[in-house]
């Protein structure tokens, strides 16, 4: 069974007192109440060293100070919650640590991790803190980053879901989150490939007889249609388009999330190094789509495998 159909693990949503994050909150709790599963939220205290004499200890109001702001912030976030889906199952917990490896070990149990896009002291110049960064990169279940702002938050809601599909196993694992989203949301999913990058075209403009992109292109549609088939048959209610176009991959997802529900890719694709957690297409589309992103790695994802 999936995790839709049991709501064994559920959706966790960071909480750091940003406008940001609150976005999230809002979203992670929508999503729950989809899945049919419970709402967690987390806040990470970062007790920041203070300076004083090795002979005197700490201030303690410090201390407390830090927790009572960390426990106001998961109050409000819990209120946000009640207003958004008064029925849904919340818990809340204040923790004390690095903020990314507490998160990482929430996404150990969690269906999801959901973050804003930018918390408390981001720089404006950054789309995507650090933290979302490297939950993307390290997680180990779909992680969720919500852009700001209501008005594009509303506008994203009826949209479709996007999927990135570029072959590979990892892409598999997206594709399954993403006809998982769209099941819940009973929405759409467009399905997208692009089938050529910066280093083909190159060769193209220096081999231009040898190229048959007539070819490459029917040959890119029947892959993919091959590629997506079993799910369509394991999710028949799922309305599914097929766009196969020849493009930069960033282009070609960023093009079709505008106005999507929700756009989903696999942490690392085609022609990633292996010792990089998070590949040129994912970050991508993480500092650059409006809608929310998901971020799916290869792991304790339990996607539903469609039958033999």
């Amino acid at each position: 069974m999936t995790n839709l159909e049991t709501g064994e693990h559920p959706v966790v949503a960071g909480v750091d007192g940003s406008e940001s994050a609150l976005h999230a909150v809002r979203w992670a709790a929508h999503e729950a109440a989809r899945r049919k599963t419970s709402l967690r939220l987390v806040h990470v205290c970062h007790l920041v060293p203070v300076r004083h004499p090795r002979q005197v200890a700490p201030p303690p109001d410090y201390r407390l100070a830090v927790l009572d702001q960390g426990r106001h912030w998961l109050t409000e976030a819990e209120e946000a919650v009640r207003h958004a889906v008064p029925d849904l199952a919340v818990a809340a917990d204040l923790r004390d640590g690095i903020t990314a490896d507490l998160l990482i070990e929430e996404s150990l149990t969690a269906q999801m991790v959901v973050l804003g896009s930018r918390g408390l002291g981001g720089f404006s110049s950054l789309l995507v803190g650090s933290v979302a960064i490297a939950l993307s990169a390290h997680g180990h279940c779909p992680i969720v980053v919500v852009r700001s702002g209501a008005a594009v938050q509303q506008a994203h809601e009826e949209g479709p879901v996007v999927a990135g599909v570029d072959g590979t196993e990892l892409s598999d694992e997206a594709v399954a989150f993403a006809f998982d989203a769209a099941t819940a949301r009973g929405a759409p999913l467009v399905a997208v490939h692009a089938w050529s990058d910066a280093e083909i075209a190159a060769a193209w403009v220096a081999l231009p007889g040898t190229i048959d992109r007539d070819y490459l292109q029917a040959r890119a549609e029947q892959d993919l249609t091959e590629r997506i088939a079993l799910w369509r048959a394991k999710f028949p209610d799922v309305a599914v388009r097929e766009v196969v176009v020849r493009d930069r991959p960033v282009h070609a997802l960023l093009r079709h999330a505008a106005g999507a529900a929700l756009v989903v890719v696999g942490s690392r694709g085609r022609g990633a190094f292996t010792g990089l957690g998070l590949g040129s297409v994912s970050q991508g589309v993480l500092h650059h789509a409006e809608c929310p992103v998901a971020v799916v790695r290869t792991g304790r994802t339990e996607p539903t495998r469609p039958g033999p």
